[in-house]
């Protein structure tokens, strides 16, 4: 008997593509093949690719180099938003030998059987605009990390000026409720203590299925299951906050108390140009809102800055909007041209010594909301989830509060996915501190 194929994914991007990599990973040990680390030699490579922008590209396409260089007898598999809008591009990579779009990833199994190591690499990309389902795949098996994530959604409804993750994803579509709150148990039976649902735009979540349903219901059915401690959301559009929803967020126990709503641009002209479904006035009214409610919030945003048409007083109405609403963090991002998108055709474009210097500014103001929010922790005891990987520095354990602050903290191996209290003993610019307390019941 031969012995089976090995296989290792190489991930670039966001959490969705991590949690896609685990479900490739559960597909292939259905099918025989073994998991091995992508630092190993294996037999199959797989670099699944992001695209959100020009540097991601360029990511993507150092990780396939290294890779085919490193070991040129292996095949050589490329997936993801990249492989999906520009497969040619990479089919062009010398050591290239197979490219899948995002629904062809679920037949990544079948696909390796019959292919051999060649001169021309196959191409299987499929128009995804067509997709209308989201596959079901055991991912949960084969998760090895503290925290566990759970595809509910992909693709995405809107059509961003700035944005190319539609033409990758294709349009918003809905796992079935009864599939993840089964992947949500599986995983609390595993032992996690935390997940989150992910996806492109979760928002959405429902409104194509049959009978229609919404973020909020499954978010109530989600947490009344016995032995979840936190459910924590990724990322949701303001537009998305009704009542239903409003109120499971800021009302449950068991909802983590932290959320990321991107925000883009603090000015209404941007907005309008970005084609962004709210203005800075609604947001700024929702962050009031969750705020007042649940005081202890952890709060993320996105930022664009220098998108074409961006003024100086633009710029400065985005620079007000974040220093009066208490983020915890920010993740700033410069505008960068996607091919196909709308933006690529307006004018007005941002000088790059500007787009540098805004960035900058934005970042900086973004290390104090960061530093200021961290600082309001002191002192106080707060129940923490400990990470499976220690600091590198300090060799301390590593955990995340519930409204996603990273605490460093003496402790001992065995305490791995487990909830602990932990006092908050030291801020500084780069790290927060802390002492074991004990564990949480």
């Amino acid at each position: 008997m031969s012995a089976p194929v090995t296989v290792a994914i190489a991930t670039l991007g966001c959490r969705l593509n991590q949690v896609e990599s685990q479900e490739m990973l559960g597909l292939l040990g259905d099918h025989g093949f073994t998991a091995v680390p992508p630092e190993t030699a294996a037999q199959v490579y797989v670099v699944n690719t992001c695209t959100v922008t020009g540097r991601a590209d360029l990511s993507d396409r150092q990780m396939i180099r290294r890779l085919a260089r490193q070991n040129p007898e292996a095949l050589m598999v490329v997936t993801g938003c990249w492989a999906q809008t520009d497969a040619e591009a990479v089919a062009r990579i010398p050591g290239v030998d197979l490219v899948i779009g995002n629904q062809e990833k679920y037949r990544l199994p079948e696909l390796l059987r019959s292919l051999v190591k060649g001169a021309a690499p196959e191409v299987s990309v499929a128009d995804i605009q067509t997709a209308r389902a989201v596959p079901v795949a055991p991912f949960a098996r084969v998760t090895g990390r503290s925290r566990a994530f759970v595809k509910v959604q992909d693709g995405c409804q809107h059509r961003c000026a700035f944005c190319i993750v539609p033409m990758a994803r294709g349009v918003s579509r809905s796992q079935e409720p009864k599939v993840v709150l089964d992947q949500i148990q599986m995983l609390i039976e595993a032992g996690y203590r935390e997940v989150t649902l992910t996806g492109v735009d979760i928002g959405h979540y429902g409104w194509d299925l049959v009978p229609r349903t919404s973020l909020a219901a499954l978010v109530r059915r989600a947490v009344e299951l016995p032995g979840l401690r936190w459910l924590r959301l990724s990322s949701v559009l303001p537009a998305y906050f009704t009542a239903e929803l409003f109120e499971v967020v800021t009302g449950s126990p068991a909802v983590a108390p932290h959320l990321h709503l991107p925000l883009q641009s603090g000015s209404d002209r941007v907005l309008r140009l970005m084609r962004r479904p709210y203005n800075a006035r609604r947001y700024r009214d929702l962050v009031e809102r969750l705020t007042q409610a649940v005081p202890s919030l952890g709060l993320g945003t996105d930022i664009i800055v220098g998108h074409p048409g961006e003024r100086d007083e633009d710029f400065q109405q985005t620079v007000e909007v974040v220093g009066a609403l208490p983020f915890s963090y920010l993740h700033v991002f410069p505008y960068a041209d996607r091919k196909g998108t709308e933006a690529t055709r307006l004018p007005a474009r941002v000088p790059p010594r500007v787009l540098r210097e805004r960035s900058r500014a934005l970042r900086s103001l973004g290390r104090e909301k960061n530093l200021a929010f961290r600082r309001g922790l002191l002192g106080q005891r707060r129940p923490v989830l400990v990470l499976g990987e220690r600091d590198r520095d300090s060799g301390l354990r590593c955990g995340l509060t519930s409204n996603y602050v990273e605490v460093l903290f003496a402790g001992p191996e065995e305490l791995t996915r487990e909830l602990v209290e932990v006092r908050i003993t030291e801020v500084t610019d780069a790290r927060t501190l802390g002492a074991l307390e004990g564990s949480v019941a």
